[in-house]
């Protein structure tokens, strides 16, 4: 590896450096490091592996992330990811580090969490570890799940005309991180003033209790869809179609008036004065679904309304490109989370 820093490389060129330096031994590695999950030959199936990990104080603030949204979330992360495989999930692992300020129950709230999620998406807990930590909580989640060999969909697949969509909408988690962080900033400058979070539950719950998508990929088996690229939105739009293309390459055209948003987010960040679009493309962590799908499948997703086409593949010379509602295009900008970088992310 060369002398670069982590913070200049940035978490995807970190995982690049990481796959070139070890390419897959074994025959029945399919897919390997550089995609939302590896992807395993079995007989008659393949198998998806995928893992995540929470951090406390980078990734979750116990000050007013309950240890049971945290568990929950922590399974849904990993399942995200395996949904993004066009996987159906089966099982999950956990391991955690915890220091001595956690007690039993604490960490029992933590694991129910966990169990409700595992309910919630039909897999079974199968093992995992428990370790002591010098400070704070430190949690590493797994998940395997299988599908067809014919039917996984990696990040590399998208073909020019193709039609680029999204499930659900977007900004919502960032919105309810900032609402969370400027609660706990007006409670830490004075205790007598209470959290006030009853005008916006959505986007307190699409940061703290994100939903993975797994009702997409049991549509897609229905529909008789096959993605040809796909990927999970936890870094932010942004970011997401870039890698997309990256993979592909390729280029695209994306639409702002095509990218869905919520009322509560649109109201919360017009209550903040934050551009909805910087919130939408820049926030992460809404484990939605980024994926294209050839021209033809439009009619099948067209009357769905958990689908929106925001865009389309073009040639790689083409670039990434932003159509604004101004209609002026412009080029496409990775502003998103980035796991070494000292910056969450900008805000205007």
């Amino acid at each position: 590896m060369s002398s670069e820093t982590l913070k200049e490389l940035g978490e995807f060129g970190f995982i690049q450096k990481i796959r070139h330096a070890a390419p897959p031994l074994l025959e029945d590695v399919l897919v390997g490091i550089g995609d939302d999950a590896a992807a395993l030959k079995n007989t008659g199936l393949v198998t998806v592996v995928t893992t995540d990990m929470l951090v406390e104080g980078v990734h979750f603030d116990i000050r007013y992330a309950p240890l049971q949204m945290v568990g929950y979330k922590l399974v849904s992360v990993n399942v995200s990811d395996c949904c993004a495989m066009n996987a159906q999930p089966a099982h999950f692992l956990v391991s955690l580090a915890a220091s001595s300020k956690y007690e039993l129950p604490a960490l029992n709230a933590l694991y129910e969490g966990i169990y409700k999620a595992c309910a919630r998406y039909k897999i079974d807990v199968i093992g995992g570890d428990t370790n002591t930590a010098v400070s704070g909580l430190t949690l590493s989640g797994t998940c395997i799940g299988y599908a067809s060999a014919g039917k996984i969909v990696t990040r590399g697949g998208a073909q020019v005309h193709d039609l680029l969509c999204v499930t659900g909408n977007l900004g919502g988690a960032y919105a309810g991180l900032t609402l969370l962080e400027r609660e706990k900033r007006i409670f830490l400058e004075n205790s007598n003033i209470q959290p006030d979070l009853s005008r916006y539950p959505y986007i307190v719950e699409r940061q703290l209790k994100p939903e993975a998508r797994v009702d997409i990929v049991a549509f897609f088996e229905k529909a008789r869809i096959q993605p040809t690229a796909m990927l999970d939105i936890s870094d932010g739009l942004a970011n997401e179609v870039l890698h997309l293309c990256k993979s592909s390459r390729k280029g695209c055209v994306i639409f702002e008036n095509r990218l869905p948003l919520h009322e509560e987010t649109a109201a919360f960040l017009e209550e903040v004065r934050i551009a909805p679009l910087i919130a939408q493309l820049n926030g992460g962590e809404d484990y939605e679904l980024l994926f294209s799908v050839p021209p033809q499948d439009y009619d099948k997703i067209k009357d769905d309304p958990r689908i929106t086409v925001i865009g389309y593949i073009t040639e790689e010379g083409a670039g990434c490109k932003l159509h604004l509602k101004s209609g002026e295009e412009i080029d496409l900008e990775m502003k998103g989370y980035n796991a070494f970088s000292e910056n969450f992310m900008p805000i205007i």
